[in-house]
Formats: C-alpha cells, structure tokens, sequence
C-alpha cells in the first residue's frame, strides 16, 4: 500500500511544479532532460520514447507540442535503416536550463531531503530491480545511459 501511495502521489506533485513553473509536464521535460544529455541532442523517437517513459504515439504528440514551442525539430534519418529523431534546439537547451533548478529543487524536497543517505542508496537499488522485472529493456537503456554519463 505504501508502494501504491507513492506511486500516486509523487508523479502529480512533481508534474504540478513543471506546469506551474515551466508550462511543461513531467513528460515533456523528461524529453528534453533526454535530449540534451544524448549525442547532439538528438535522439530516435522510439528510443526517446522508451527513454521518457512513453509510447511512439505518446511521444509524437508531445514532440508537436514542444516544436510548437520551437524547443525541438524532427529529423528525418536515411540510409540504411529509417528513422525519424527528435533533437533539442538552442532554444530548447535554454529553456530546459532554466527548468531544471525548480525542478531538482522539487524532486530534492519530495524525495531526497526527507531519505538518509543509505536510505538514497537502497532506493537506487530497489529502483533497478522493479525496472529490471518491469521492463528489462529500459532498465538496460537506463544503465547504458548511466555509464554514458559517468563518462563525460
């Protein structure tokens, strides 16, 4: 039940941050978080999608919304395999930049103020087994981009 109320709770406070300080739900800046730490900023939309935590279809529909806003463009891909990426323009860098503080401030106090170290620990831990059960492709999309990271 604990599990439950987390799960129910914590994503709409998070999402009402955004909305309320950037005009972006969780969905939508999960996007741009992604792009800009992918090579180029680019990214290919099913990927992406797998990524933000959505589907194609989901993510074709956000993608209008932001480039609306002129915060990303699709690309069209050819060769030998086809493929449409999203990438995340100068504006959208700027404008997730400017996101971003209010929004680890939130996440800060929501989840990480009120945990012990340890306790941020045995979340990480907890976190990667349920996504490994859950959906072993995102959780190996995760670690992949976490070595990736731990790079730069």
């Amino acid at each position: 039940m604990s599990l439950i109320a987390m799960l129910m709770s914590l994503p709409p406070a998070i999402d009402a941050q955004l909305k309320r300080d950037s005009g972006l739900n969780f969905f939508e800046y999960s996007i741009l978080s992604q792009l800009s730490g992918a090579p180029g900023r680019r990214m290919q939309m099913a990927r992406l999608a797998q990524m933000a935590g959505g589907t194609l279809s989901r993510l074709s529909h956000a993608a209008s919304r932001l480039e609306e806003r002129e915060l990303v463009h699709r690309h069209l891909v050819t060769g030998e395999s086809r493929c449409t990426e999203l990438a995340l323009t100068d504006a959208g860098m700027t404008f997730l930049e400017a996101a971003a503080p209010g929004h680890v401030r939130e996440a800060r106090r929501l989840v990480f103020d009120v945990l012990t170290p340890e306790q941020v620990a045995q979340v990480r831990d907890i976190a990667q087994s349920i996504t490994t059960a859950a959906s072993p492709e995102v959780a190996r999309a995760l670690r992949e981009a976490i070595v990736a990271s731990d790079r730069l």
